[in-house]
């Protein structure tokens, strides 16, 4: 109980830093429209601030706020099986993707910290910095993958896709 309390804590925590990150974005896309269009003064660290809080806010909130029922797929098969085959499904595509991460992340590792060299042009981040966050998605989808597998070969078989309870996870 005590480690589900603090799961749903860190959920909401990530939910909040995804929040603060659409915010800036917002805020500096709209500081972007105050300075071009009505003071007549361009500055560039508002569109590449806009493009950082994008890279961001798409990987953070793929790896820690979407949920695994709210993902987009392709489920024409899936939900038209039984819970055996959604099973072998399940594993049969986690460990794909695991397979997938696990061997690109030595490579995206090498890629990430080989960018320290250049720095974005107006903010002056840090490329390995701002390449960081796929690291950390890959490694949460890693995770989460592998509780897939672990719940497809040692648990039940994936819920079966309901229609009428479809939401945009928003």
């Amino acid at each position: 109980m005590r480690l589900m309390r603090i799961g749903q804590w860190l959920y909401r925590r990530a939910e909040n830093i995804l929040a603060l990150m659409l915010a800036v974005m917002f805020l500096s896309f709209l500081a972007q429209i105050i300075f071009r269009y009505l003071l007549n003064l361009p500055i560039g660290w508002t569109s590449e601030l806009t493009v950082v809080m994008w890279l961001w806010l798409v990987l953070w909130g793929a790896a820690f706020v979407v949920r695994e029922e709210e993902e987009i797929r392709f489920d024409l098969v899936y939900g038209g099986v039984g819970p055996k085959a959604r099973r072998i499904m399940a594993i049969l595509s986690a460990l794909a993707l695991l397979g997938l991460y696990l061997l690109s992340l030595p490579a995206v590792w090498d890629y990430v910290t080989f960018m320290k060299v250049q720095s974005t042009a107006y903010m002056k981040i840090r490329f390995d910095f701002l390449f960081s966050i796929y690291v950390i998605f890959a490694v949460a989808a890693i995770g989460r993958y592998g509780f897939i597998l672990w719940k497809a070969l040692f648990g039940r078989a994936p819920k079966e896709f309901d229609p009428t309870k479809a939401s945009s996870g928003v």
